[in-house]
């Protein structure tokens, strides 16, 4: 049984008075019978709807507790978001199952352009990968409309660590296959692959230790209960900058221009085990032309204003003006590599 929780947020474009009235309440024959008149009376018909996209206000659901990246990246994107579109952009926090509580919420909606998903690569291309029995398949029950951000990763060691370099600590685990130990969010999570395509990649094999989130495996590799830890920057930054964690590597082909004295993966050698974090957002599949295309374009203004830039900068994410040609293809690439990780270490979730 997945448990639910939600949390809702509204970002409207205008300021509504508290001492607004209630609407008065009628009953769906009423509505019914009010729709059916107009209809007539205005020679409206079912397929000509979508053109008055947006007539209401538009949910954006996000499948992660409120506080977190997505959370994060969600609330400055629904702010400015609301003002391009004239409506109110409500953020629905639907936390649970690896996502999937969140995303099958956006799978099952109607697909009018008044449900929308914005979340991880976990979603899109993770879930799918390590879920064989997965409740929802991102791939026929989504409109894919844009990747909007991306999220550096980076490997991460504790500052007292013996290992002051990615080198050195591959070489330890060369030395005692299994014995070097990284932090994982569970089985089948985002730091899980990326740790086995870092092991593949250089021959090594390592232990996963799984732990809750991100905050107990900040402080389990702190103490030194791993070796190896792999997070988001905007996670890892405050303890990188205190001087308790060490970044050995960037998940990334070049030097993040918020760590530039580490090296990225590509200088590694490392370009094959590439794990790119990133945020998306995406409709109910059969989504109408009209209606994407609106969204698209608002999306594409909200997503190149200087101050949603710098606000994604100042949490260590970089801004993102995709389409959905780009984002399927990043899906379908995605999911081709994480399964064969998966088949190689083994990793199965069910359902």
């Amino acid at each position: 049984m997945l448990l639910e929780i939600t949390d809702t947020t509204v970002f409207s474009p205008v300021l509504r008075s508290r001492t607004m009235k209630k609407p008065y309440a009628i009953n769906r024959r009423q509505i019914l019978a009010a729709l059916a008149t107009s209809s007539t009376v205005l020679g409206w018909h079912t397929s000509a709807m979508p053109q008055n996209w947006p007539s209401r206000s538009i949910r954006l659901v996000v499948p992660f507790p409120p506080g977190g990246g997505t959370d994060i990246a969600a609330r400055i994107i629904a702010e400015r978001l609301a003002v391009q579109l004239g409506q109110a952009v409500v953020i629905e926090n639907k936390p649970g199952a690896s996502t999937a509580i969140g995303a099958m919420a956006v799978a099952n909606a109607e697909p009018d352009g008044y449900t929308l998903l914005l979340s991880g690569s976990t979603s899109f291309t993770v879930n799918p990968a390590v879920r064989p029995k997965l409740a929802y398949d991102p791939f026929k029950q989504f409109t894919p409309l844009a990747m909007v951000a991306r999220a550096p990763l980076v490997l991460l060691t504790g500052a007292q660590s013996p290992y002051p370099t990615l080198e050195a600590l591959i070489a330890a685990a060369s030395k005692k296959p299994g014995e070097i130990n990284y932090a994982t969010f569970g089985a089948g999570s985002g730091p899980h692959l990326a740790a086995e395509m870092l092991a593949y990649a250089k021959g090594v094999r390592l232990g996963a230790i799984p732990y809750k989130g991100s905050a107990e495996s900040t402080i389990g590799l702190i103490r030194g209960d791993v070796a190896l830890g792999i997070d988001t920057l905007a996670a890892a930054a405050p303890q990188i900058q205190a001087g308790k964690l060490r970044a050995l590597a960037v998940i990334s082909e070049k030097r993040s221009g918020l760590l530039p004295k580490v090296p990225g993966y590509g200088e590694l050698g490392l370009s094959s085990a590439l794990f790119d974090a990133w945020y998306a957002v995406a409709a109910p599949a059969h989504l109408p032309v009209h209606t994407q295309n609106k969204l698209l374009q608002a999306l594409h203004k909200v997503m190149s204003e200087p101050e949603v830039q710098n606000k994604l900068t100042q949490q260590s994410m970089e801004a993102v003006v995709g389409g959905p040609q780009e984002l399927k293809a990043t899906m379908d690439q995605e999911v081709v590599r994480y399964r064969a990780i998966v088949a190689r270490a083994n990793i199965r979730i069910e359902p």
